[in-house]
């Protein structure tokens, strides 16, 4: 007899928060009838600054099937959080799902760019990529690296070796799932095995909260920009190269305010 669900989710505290905001996201969404396009991550929309729907389209989905898929494989991928003393734990789950999110929809930007600038395939500047798929493929990639020699249970139903596990789903959701994103899996898959193998590391608690707080920054300068709200608070002016923006945070009752200007760096090249 299994252990009864509460007892489960104390075990999985982290998990058990991302399936729930997941969860939360996907009836605001279909409450408010938001279309995926105004929260996924395209090509087009990332040019035009939308850099904000790399995290928003981490964490919606386009059906309850596909919120239930994804939950589902989460789940069972938080096997993670119970690993502490094989140098995992919740912890490294938490620093690393930001890795995941992050770098997993940086990459389906650069192979989106690459897709259309050097083989010319225009399907891919506005095909939108939604869902936490690649963090799901990432996870499993991970522990395919860091414990070979376990299984992955999927729905209690389908038992496969953890080793084989990333490319197995892959071709699998490829052919069951036409509209599966390869590219985004394959993103996932390959983020996995750089933090499965050690190329990417060294992340604590003091890096994990600063590249929470750049998110955050990001986040909020990008939804600025794209004009889809107005943050008060928050204005962005232009100085004399368009490119460098200057920002100024204003203090509300008192008239002062405190002002941060970012000045050219000369001989660097602005991407």
């Amino acid at each position: 007899m299994g252990k009864p669900l509460f007892y489960e989710i104390l075990e999985k505290p982290a998990t058990s928060c991302i399936i729930g905001i997941c969860s939360a996201i996907w009836f605001y969404i279909q409450k408010k009838n938001i279309g995926y396009s105004h929260v996924g991550l395209s090509y087009e929309t990332a040019v035009e600054g939308h850099h904000w729907r790399i995290i928003t389209s981490a964490f919606s989905h386009i059906s309850i099937l596909h919120l239930v898929f994804n939950m589902s494989a989460l789940w069972s991928l938080g096997v993670v959080e119970q690993l502490g003393p094989m140098g995992l734990g919740v912890e490294f789950y938490l620093h690393y799902t930001l890795v995941l999110v992050v770098l997993s929809g940086l990459l389906v930007l650069g192979a989106y760019h690459v897709l259309i600038s050097k083989f010319k395939i225009e399907y891919f500047r506005r095909v939108t990529a939604v869902g936490y798929s690649c963090v799901v493929f990432g996870w499993m990639t991970i522990l395919s690296a860091k414990q070979p020699s376990s299984k992955l249970n999927l729905f209690g139903l389908l038992s496969l070796p953890i080793s084989f596990a990333p490319f197995e789903s892959l071709i699998f959701t490829s052919i069951i799932v036409p509209q599966a994103s390869f590219v985004g899996h394959l993103s996932g898959i390959i983020v996995g095995y750089a933090i499965g193998w050690g190329l990417i590391g060294g992340m604590n608690n003091y890096w994990a909260v600063s590249m929470l707080g750049w998110i955050v920054v990001v986040f909020v300068l990008s939804l600025k920009r794209s004009g889809l709200f107005d943050f008060h608070f928050l204005e962005i002016e232009s100085v004399t190269d368009p490119s460098l923006p200057s920002v100024r945070i204003l203090a509300s009752g008192n008239g002062r305010s405190l002002q941060i200007s970012s000045l050219p760096v000369i001989g660097a090249d602005v991407v």
